[in-house]
């Protein structure tokens, strides 16, 4: 009689192919992870692209860009333009919202160029075109709390309250943003004057393509459209205290007067020494602006005062950044508004860096280690046509300074 033997696996090659697939998972699974953060990294890059196509359609269309910080004027029944009003959008409106027709957003463009019903319960019965001032907590006007798709980076993960719609695209305002509250206008918009001294400091500190509630165009990029950038990528505020999207407040014009300037935050030990990405425990609330007294930037509407949190608002928390410290600093700020004057840095949730969108419309990824120059140099003391003090990261975002900029990225 013969015995069939029967094939099969032992033991000990089980375990062995077993130990093999573990091994293999542990090296695919990293590889995995970084071509999906590759292509969400493209998909981003492709969004900002689609941005730079709009405004240059929007530039061709009507010969100049859409003004950030524009909209409907002064609503009287307030005492200036910086407070909130459910009646005008109080000159308050981002770059972005011009540029909804030209990102395949006609219908959203329509919802808010023209009267809406209101079914909120509160404000007027309907909206006024163009809609109430976007403010973080102010929910009842539908347009303003859409998430736009062409506005998101798909590596950021922020979503949902207190935002309203968020964005990480931001307006490049230049390497100085001493007075970009205001911009070139009055404290009651069209119906007061602009003071000459303010005119003046608008010309001296609005360096940027970029100047609230100011017009301009591709004519006003002397430095050349592909050595100026017009646009920034930011991370949205996960509400952790990442130093990125949570600004320090009420540091006092020590950040932009007197060394050590901008990097006063640092300079003073704000951040937590243990993870620097971080601000320390002790900050908040004292340089949080709730903590403060006064009318604007506190109460109940604070929860959704955060990095990004709205596309549609020009608040340099929402829709601006500066050149002045690198790309992913703190946000180390002097007073207690959403625009205060310090540093709004670009950010991103890409390793290394953040993308940048060229005049030209161009798309470039900027390094965290690119030549900042001297963080330490006082805002103030910026003149008018002066080099950037910030080096090859300043001078890329200003648009007439005439710096030389060779290989920058």
């Amino acid at each position: 009689m013969h015995r069939t033997k029967k094939s099969g696996f032992t033991l000990v090659e089980l375990l062995v192919v077993i130990a093999i697939i573990g091994v293999l998972v542990g090296l695919l699974l990293p590889a995995v992870q970084a071509a999906r953060e590759a292509a969400r990294r493209m998909s981003c890059s492709n969004n900002f692209k689609q941005i730079g196509l709009a405004l240059h359609n929007y530039h061709s269309a009507y010969n100049m860009l859409p003004m950030h910080a524009g909209g409907t004027d002064w609503d009287p029944a307030t005492s200036n333009i910086l407070e909130p009003s459910l009646n005008t959008n109080q000159l308050h409106l981002s770059y972005m919202v011009g540029l909804l027709p030209f990102i395949e957003q006609q219908p959203l463009w329509e919802q808010i160029s023209n009267p809406m019903v209101n079914t909120s319960g509160t404000g007027p019965n309907p909206w006024a075109a163009m809609g109430p001032r976007p403010y973080a907590g102010s929910f009842g006007y539908a347009p303003w709390t859409v998430d736009v798709p062409g506005f998101r980076c798909p590596s950021d993960p922020g979503e949902g309250l207190p935002a309203l719609g968020r964005t990480n695209y931001a307006a490049c305002l230049g390497d100085d943003t001493f007075r970009s509250f205001l911009g070139a206008t009055s404290m009651t918009g069209s119906s007061g004057t602009i003071t000459a001294s303010n005119s003046a400091l608008v010309t001296q500190h609005g360096r940027g393509i970029f100047v609230p509630r100011r017009k301009a165009g591709f004519r006003d990029i002397i430095d050349g459209l592909s050595n100026t950038i017009i646009c920034g990528e930011i991370a949205t505020d996960l509400g952790d205290n990442d130093v990125r999207t949570k600004g320090s407040f009420e540091n006092g014009n020590t950040v932009y007067t007197n060394d050590p300037g901008l990097r006063f935050c640092r300079d003073s030990g704000q951040m937590d020494p243990q993870r620097p990405a971080f601000w320390a425990a002790t900050v908040f609330p004292a340089h949080d602006p709730g903590d403060i007294s006064g009318t604007a930037f506190t109460g109940s509407v604070l929860s959704g005062t955060a990095r990004g949190c709205s596309w549609a608002s020009s608040e340099n928390i929402f829709t601006g950044f500066s050149t002045s410290l690198g790309p992913n600093s703190e946000l180390c700020l002097g007073t207690r508004t959403p625009s205060a004057e310090g540093n709004w840095s670009a950010s991103s949730r890409h390793q290394g860096g953040a993308h940048v969108l060229m005049g030209d419309g161009g798309v470039k990824f900027v390094t965290d280690s690119i030549d900042a120059g001297n963080g330490n140099y006082p805002l103030l003391d910026i003149e008018p046509g002066m080099a950037s003090p910030f080096g090859v990261w300043g001078a890329l975002g200003t648009r007439a300074s005439r710096e030389v900029v060779e290989n920058p990225f």
